[in-house]
């Protein structure tokens, strides 16, 4: 009798847990061995923050944040109902963003003191309306008399978090063809109100995530959404004056901003949702709850006017009553799941860059990039970083364990991309079952069986042979299972000719955007290397270098230092500090002042599989490299052309302080090795290979 599928899962993850913690064992130490493990098993959370808000105290005259010239003019119209305006602007002078700003409050013909008390406070521009005209009038008319880059509209019952306004004007940096983006709108018990809107066929629209955890993984990350709720948005001035405004038919208020935003899509830029502006708003305190009475009642008639004037573009929406979720928002996308067994860190490893870099190009094409982490582990930054460039990110507590995660969701995808052999293997026979539909990716990230038989080769450890062999059998099982199997050079595809001759093999090399010449050899000094040490071969190359080769290069070149980074530092290699011009600093999260200062990379793995990250990393910013004949493999380099190849200590040290000490000969080769990565490691050079795996349809199985 078959086992099935969510069975063979959990054996598999127990299976390879015991067979992987063996190996570290065997090549790591407990030490090292016991930090992994912990990093396996931790359950983290992204970072949450208390909820601002600014003691309710007497009024007193106070100052506001002001420039002259702005970056974003603050709309904020007003009607009465001080303690909600005061709160608003004691939220703004409390943390002022990083941008310029302009307060314009518009008083609507406030019926209490609202005015007189405005008139006291410095720093904001007053607008009387002579007459109640509602939000729409009050709006255009601050928008009249705004001078910032950009327009944010902001109900005065709001309380605009830390961080909120950056957040906002960041989007439009970060993304291009954006004309609209929303806030994260949280009511004031912490519940979530809006996370972007959704609008139906018939008119009527849709807070997408009311009343549930603002901390769910649906609401976290960076999307296109039908409108955004005008009580916290912003936009470029000139492209709201270009639309006409808020459209007078909606007055006095109701529809104004779902009509925005349809609008802006029209123009051919982006509405978008981000979940790091987050705003308290106190919905209701403007117009009401009641659709039936007040000013909520013109949200009735608007939505005929509005369904009217965008009849059209309706037609593609959802129906009425449908209850949205992840697939059906991106039902219009192609949607691609990564899995791996963390989530990518691309200031530590090049594998964790590669994937970023992947997931960068998707949703550059138009796809939806969904990403689970076998671990279910949120990795604060890391996490947050993806959510950021618009990729679906899951973890505990809301994402469910994995089968029942793979049974909710795997019918929604076109594409699965799953990394490394012993997270493919747990994963493997469920995506079979609930995602048939998916073309299936397996990514070797590089041929582990290869790098380990390598390694047992130069230790001559029998029982490292007899691991590597094993783990031969078991990628080559993968291989065969997978529709499709990603290795990163050529020489791995040609092993798997003769291994795997049956298997469609695919090259999607390490992806590196090439940032050009930096500073010349004449304002460089010193070596520099750069890899994790939880990969062994790392520390087996640091190691050699400074104990075999280095003494070599001082003893040419007494003054030079090497400069060693790298995150999870072994015992080992923190020892190496006792040696003269060793540095040891640790994980960096920018490298950029090293690769601009430091004269020559190295290199110095004696054995691995793959392509080198470092390597590319190095050459992408017009620093030479001294390499290994193990480091180089599969990269298109040419020796004494696009890098300097050394096997023995003595050659190697040779290699460094010839490319040290020669001017000429270092600036052919740096620009010999940009050429390299544009043409074989670039965004560019992969961006077919990348189109034709992820983004075709899918042929018959």
């Amino acid at each position: 009798m078959p086992i099935p599928a969510e069975a063979r899962f959990w054996i598999s993850r127990a299976l390879g847990l015991w067979r992987r913690g063996l190996a570290s064992l065997r090549n790591r130490g407990t030490v090292a061995s016991w930090q992994r493990l912990k990093l396996q098993f931790r359950r983290g959370r992204l970072t949450t923050h208390t909820l601002y808000s600014p003691n309710a105290t007497p009024f007193a005259p106070f100052a506001m944040p002001t420039s002259d010239a702005p970056r974003a003019s603050i709309v904020i119209p007003v009607h009465g109902a001080f303690a909600h305006t005061l709160a608003c602007l004691h939220a703004l002078a409390a943390h002022p963003p990083a941008a310029g700003i302009e307060v314009i409050v518009v008083d609507d013909a406030s019926p209490d003191d609202s005015r007189a008390k405005l008139l006291q406070i410095d720093g904001i521009r007053l607008h009387a309306r002579d007459r109640n005209g509602g939000f729409i009038a009050a709006c255009n008319d601050g928008a009249a008399l705004a001078r910032g880059e950009y327009l944010v509209f902001l109900n005065n019952d709001t309380v605009p978090q830390p961080g909120w306004l950056d957040a906002l004007l960041d989007t439009f940096d970060a993304q291009a063809n954006v004309g609209l983006v929303g806030a994260k709108l949280i009511y004031p018990n912490g519940r979530l109100q809006e996370a972007g809107g959704v609008v139906f066929a018939d008119g009527s629209g849709w807070n997408y995530g009311r009343h549930e955890d603002p901390a769910d993984c649906r609401f976290n990350y960076l999307r296109d959404a039908d409108y955004l709720s005008g009580a916290a948005i912003a936009m470029p001035r000139g492209l709201f004056q270009r639309l006409g405004g808020f459209d007078t038919r909606f007055a006095p208020a109701y529809y104004e901003d779902t009509d925005l935003a349809f609008a802006v899509r029209a123009a051919g830029l982006r509405v978008l949702y981000q979940p790091q502006a987050v705003v308290v708003h106190d919905e209701g305190t403007s117009a009401g709850t009641d659709p039936a009475s007040g000013m909520k009642s013109a949200q009735v008639r608007n939505q005929q006017v509005f369904a009217d004037k965008w009849r059209d573009a309706l037609t593609t929406q959802l129906p009425p009553h449908t209850i949205p979720t992840p697939a059906l928002l991106h039902r219009r996308q192609r949607q691609v799941l990564i899995i791996d067994a963390l989530t990518p860190q691309p200031d530590r490893d090049s594998g964790s860059l590669r994937l970023v870099n992947l997931m960068r190009m998707l949703l550059a094409d138009g796809a939806h990039v969904v990403f689970l982490p076998a671990n279910r582990t949120a990795d604060g930054q890391y996490t947050q970083a993806l959510q950021q460039l618009g990729v679906e990110c899951w973890h505990a507590p809301h994402a469910a364990r994995i089968p029942a995660w793979l049974r909710e969701h795997g019918a929604r995808f076109d594409t699965v991309l799953v990394c490394r052999h012993y997270v493919a293997r747990e994963f493997l026979p469920l995506l079979r079952q609930h995602a048939p539909q998916a073309r299936i990716l397996f990514d070797t990230i590089d041929l582990h069986y290869l790098r380990e038989r390598r390694a047992a080769e130069l230790s001559g450890d029998a029982a490292a042979m007899r691991a590597a062999l094993r783990t031969r059998e078991l990628e080559l099982e993968l291989i065969a299972a997978a529709d499709t199997t990603l290795v990163v050079s050529n020489v791995e595809r040609e092993l798997l000719r003769t291994d795997a001759p049956d298997a469609d093999v695919r090259i999607l090399s390490n992806l590196h955007e090439v940032a050009g010449h930096g500073p010349g050899w004449e304002k460089r000094q010193d070596v520099l290397f750069v890899g994790g040490f939880r990969h062994p071969p790392n520390v087996d190359a640091v190691l050699w270098f400074v104990l075999e080769v280095f003494p070599l290069v001082r003893a040419t070149q007494p003054g030079i230092r090497f400069h060693c980074i790298g995150g999870d530092v072994p015992a080992e290699i923190n020892a190496l500090r006792s040696h003269a011009g060793v540095e040891i600093y640790g994980h960096v999260p920018d490298l950029q002042p090293w690769l601009d200062c430091c004269r020559v990379s190295v290199a110095p793995l004696r054995y691995g599989a793959g392509v080198k990250g470092k390597i590319n990393q190095a050459m992408a910013h017009g620093l030479p490299v001294v390499a290994t004949s193990p480091a180089v493999e599969g990269m298109h380099l040419r020796d004494g052309v696009d890098v300097l190849v050394a096997d023995s200590a003595a050659d190697f040290a040779h290699a460094v302080v010839r490319l040290d000490g020669d001017a000429a000969l270092w600036q052919r080769i740096a620009t010999h090795a940009l050429d390299n990565v544009a043409t074989h490691f670039s965004l560019d050079a992969a961006r077919q290979t990348v189109r034709e795996l992820f983004l075709q349809p899918v042929k018959p199985r």
